[in-house]
């Protein structure tokens, strides 16, 4: 064996070893959480800082921070101690873990489809608030997500799409009766 392809090993493994220990720790520390804060007691909308906690999951315990924060920058200087309620459940206060399962087991209120998987790559379903406006999840304030789940009525992408289309160009969209309507009985 050359001491290039030596090297090489050396290098891969060591890569390997890095990924292996930082990986998990990035992937379950990113992406936006809800906590209670702990001084107020109401709902906070919170980010991890992902790549330090991976970075640091190298020796051990992943070392948590907070990069962002709903209460900042009023209350940038807080200990941070909401950080307890994501180290106990990572994935318990995750945005995307709390509005996948309020999906379970509802359907659209539009089309009457159930939810199935939710797939938050493409074809992100929706909700419908109380006055009947229509909103992407991406437009809910983190902070603001337990209560969008109180009141907010689930709405599939399809319909999402349709019916914000036919609210944005009312002049642009044609009614027609559906097609598979069972056909009226024949008068004898």
């Amino acid at each position: 064996m050359t001491a290039w392809a030596l090297g090489s090993l050396i290098v891969l493994a060591v890569l390997s070893y890095f990924f292996y220990r930082t990986l998990p720790a990035f992937l379950r520390f990113r992406g936006a959480r809800v906590v209670a804060c702990p001084e107020t007691g109401q709902p906070a909308g919170v980010e991890v800082d992902a790549s330090r906690a991976a970075v640091t999951a190298l020796g051990g315990k992943p070392e948590l921070r907070l990069t962002e924060c709903s209460r900042w920058p009023e209350r940038a200087g807080c200990g941070q101690d909401c950080l307890r309620q994501i180290e106990s459940s990572p994935e318990g206060c995750l945005v995307r873990t709390l509005v996948t399962s309020w999906y379970s087991g509802k359907t659209c209120v539009y089309c009457g489809k159930p939810f199935g998987e939710i797939h938050w790559h493409d074809h992100k379903p929706a909700l419908q608030g109380e006055s009947g406006t229509l909103q992407a999840w991406a437009e809910v304030p983190t902070e603001k997500v337990p209560d969008a789940l109180a009141w907010g009525r689930p709405v599939c992408w399809s319909c999402f799409v349709a019916e914000s289309f036919r609210r944005e160009h009312p002049d642009l969209v044609v009614d027609r009766p559906w097609r598979n309507e069972p056909p009226h009985p024949r008068p004898e």
